[in-house]
């Protein structure tokens, strides 16, 4: 039986295969592919949309065929992560999941309402969900996200579970999954939320070491995968003895999709607080630098593996799907050893927390657009993640609008990484951006995570250390002391390139008059006329974010009236995308309860205009005393179009001997070496740390320093880069990023 299932799996390979697309793969991918671990995760969430995908056997077997073919080895199914919290819970089904698949003997645990029949039947489903996975040649991974059993102020809720108490609830779950997993042997590991989210308090050691104890019991060698959020080293050694292989997997940019690469430094509101008790004790204390990051999981000295999860708060309806960029995130995947990826797929969290409406959870009103299969919408966006992960140097040959596509891919995550309001999804969604206000901090907004005042210009990007704020970059327009860091302005250049290149990308191929009627070419061009318009109006209101700030620190009249001007120009910009996309998507997308989690982008006018009413009503009061000087030269920097210009210079980094010191040496161009001053900022690759900063010593054009012996004596690999300064506003970052910004800008270097 098992040799046939192997013969299914290679056919349904090559037949995904030959209908993938072209890839010329390169010579050292032949045998061994870039990413050790390529895997995608769908999630059940809702009841209503995702009961059918569940039970339809006959997606499942085309579902893996497509992954196996994109050359995913790796499958996630997630169940009880509808919720953070178990409080105002409405839709229960699979929360806490063992009640919905099994009986335990020796315990009369029960969903409340649900048909013993029904909770057979998921069993058998979940069984042949597991075994077509293996057919298909992929690792199964079942994740359980929750482990709380008692909802509080849920009275909506449509199913409890009764039969527990706070004495047996361990050694039912260790009892519940041993039997599940005996009773699906397909299985190949379970993916754990360890942290208060779970529904159990953060350092319950012996909790999980009971829970874990059921893996072991199962008879079988099974991986771990813990959830990185809140874990401290006594989490992972109650994992490690058990004997299994264990993984622990760290977000990637927040819940968001960032830039290709891993954050220079986190936010400050991330960083390591105080000593915490109650059920988030670790992540909202201690270890709360390790909730959106790697954080100090790359210790050199580690016995087990990490796996860079993508979290779907940047994009989740609107196709996505850029190859250069897709490579780069491949690379940025396996960063000191690094596992690889797992891709939480497209319409993740779609209907979640009791959002979950009938008719299809690609929300197109329009009938015509639906796939057969949800996935099917995203196809491009599969492939290029797959290709990528197993072989980034293989060349896609992208064509017609899938050009277009890569252009306005870059945009969403250029926002997010750059403009961070809320490192959570639950909250901060750009695709569909409930506008945070300019003027008014007073006024009702989602963003709690953020610096106060809570206004857009003081929101912090995903990374502070490449990335400077909208007030901050104002501050150094008005001093006229530039820092180094990429600006606001800078960042809405970059959106408009894109933006424009996407528009006319489209715009070509809609006019050879190929292919512009079928479904998946209407798809296209919606989406990269979604993705154009909100590249050009956060550009546009980064712009008036800048002028604005300039008004409140000079008192001056006309940066104001350009902020305004500049505002209302972005607000045209969102209105006219909003009316693209009426009776296209329905009228209320719903990826969660809260408003500003559902509707559509229609629904997000009336907060744009109070606060554009707000800015302008600062024109009609009495205006401040001009400070001394002009904000001329302010004001034009902030519509201007910037460039830094490039400047050749020339590093090779090096691997280090531990406890020795290491030299660093930057060339600089000869010409120019004199006039240069060139800053060394570096620390340990721990995301707790802050950076340290050395001036450089200067020998004709060679720039040098050494990084103390006592600072290398250290298990954490090291990450650099310079600043190189002539006069007050010519700084350059070097490595920086490169024309694409598609690359690391930064140096890693491991011990020998």
């Amino acid at each position: 039986m098992k040799t046939e299932l192997l013969k299914i799996a290679r056919r349904d390979f090559l037949v995904g295969l030959a209908a993938a697309g072209p890839l010329v793969r390169s010579a050292a991918a032949a045998d061994q592919p870039f990413n050790q671990v390529r895997s995608m995760m769908r999630l059940f969430v809702s009841d209503v949309e995702d009961k059918p995908w569940f039970n339809d056997r006959e997606m499942w077997p085309a579902y893996f065929s497509m992954l196996a073919a994109q050359r995913f080895n790796r499958f996630q199914l997630a169940l009880g992560i509808g919720y953070d919290f178990l409080r105002e819970v409405t839709d229960c089904y699979f929360v806490f999941a063992y009640p919905f698949l099994l009986t335990v003997p020796g315990y009369n645990v029960r969903a409340v309402g649900l048909p013993d029949a029904e909770r057979d039947r998921n069993l058998e489903t979940l069984k042949y969900i597991s075994e077509q996975a293996v057919a298909h040649g992929l690792h199964f991974q079942l994740g359980l996200w929750m482990h709380g059993y008692e909802w509080a102020n849920s009275p909506h809720a449509n199913y409890t579970i009764e039969g527990l108490t706070a004495q047996t609830h361990g050694p039912y779950c260790r009892d519940a999954l041993a039997a599940l997993l005996r009773a699906c042997p397909a299985i190949s590991g379970v993916t754990f939320r360890v942290h208060g989210e779970s529904g159990v308090a953060e350092g319950s050691y012996d909790f999980w070491k009971t829970v874990f104890d059921g893996v072991v019991r199962s008879g079988r060698k099974l991986e771990i995968d813990m959830h990185a959020k809140g874990i401290d080293q006594k989490m992972i050694d109650v994992a490690l003895a058990t004997g299994m292989p264990v993984k622990v997997s760290p977000k990637f940019w927040a819940e968001h999709m960032g830039m290709p690469y891993h954050q220079t430094a986190i936010r400050e509101q991330e960083m390591p607080h105080g000593e915490r008790t109650g059920l988030m004790a670790l992540s909202t204390g201690t270890r709360s630098f390790t909730r959106y990051s790697y954080a100090d999981l790359l210790r050199e000295d580690r016995k087990y593996g990490v796996l860079h999860r993508v979290w779907p708060g940047t994009q989740r309806m609107l196709l996505w799907g850029d190859p250069l960029t897709a490579a780069a995130y491949s690379r940025a995947f396996a960063i000191c050893g690094s596992d690889g990826a797992e891709i939480m797929e497209p319409l993740s969290f779609k209907g979640r927390r009791g959002s979950g409406k009938p008719g299809g959870r690609c929300g197109y009103a329009d009938a015509s657009l639906n796939p057969r299969w949800d996935w099917q919408k995203y196809l491009h966006t599969y492939r290029v993640w797959g290709q990528a992960l197993y072989d980034p140097d293989a060349r896609t040959n992208s064509q017609g609008a899938e050009k277009a596509l890569e252009s306005a891919s870059r945009i969403l995550p250029m926002i997010t990484s750059t403009h961070g309001p809320s490192a959570a999804n639950n909250t901060y969604w750009p695709e569909m951006y409930t506008a945070q206000p300019m003027v008014d901090a007073r006024k009702n907004n989602p963003y709690t995570d953020t610096p106060s005042p809570k206004t857009f210009g003081n929101a912090s990007p995903f990374d502070p250390q490449m990335f400077s704020t909208v007030n901050g970059f104002a501050d150094e327009l008005v001093k006229g002391e530039r820092s180094g860091k990429y600006s606001p302005v800078e960042v809405a250049q970059w959106l408009e390139d894109l933006a424009q290149t996407a528009a006319t990308q489209l715009a070509q191929t809609a006019a050879q008059k190929t292919a512009q009627e079928t479904p998946q070419f209407r798809r296209l061009a919606i989406d990269i006329g979604i993705q154009a318009a909100l590249g050009r109006f956060f550009a546009a209101r980064f712009r008036s974010g800048v002028l604005y700030g300039i008004h409140e620190r000079t008192g001056d009249r006309a940066a104001l009236e350009e902020a305004l001007k500049m505002y209302r120009h972005a607000r045209d910009i969102w209105a006219q995308m909003a009316e693209s996309a009426r009776g296209v998507y329905v009228s209320d997308l719903t990826v969660g309860e809260q408003p500003w989690l559902r509707g559509h982008w229609l629904d997000r006018l009336p907060a744009i205009d109070s606060d554009i009413a707000d800015m302008a009503a600062k024109l009609e009061s009495p205006a401040p005393a001009p400070q001394q000087g002009s904000a001329k030269s302010a004001i034009a920097a902030a519509l201007g179009r910037p460039s830094r210009g490039v400047l050749n210079c020339s590093h090779k980094p090096a691997a280090f001997r531990r406890a020795a010191a290491l030299p660093i040496e930057l060339t600089a161009p000869a010409t120019a070496s004199a006039r240069l001053s060139v800053r060394l900022w570096y620390r340990h690759l721990d995301q707790a740390e802050r950076f340290e900063v050395v001036d450089l010593a200067r020998q004709g054009s060679v720039h040098g320093a050494a990084i103390p012996p006592g600072y290398t004596d250290s298990p954490f690999p090291l990450q650099y880069y310079f600043e190189i300064r002539q006069g007050p506003e010519q700084v350059w970052l070097y490595p920086g990023f490169d024309a694409n910004r598609a690359n690391q800008p930064y140096f890693v270097v491991r011990p020998a």
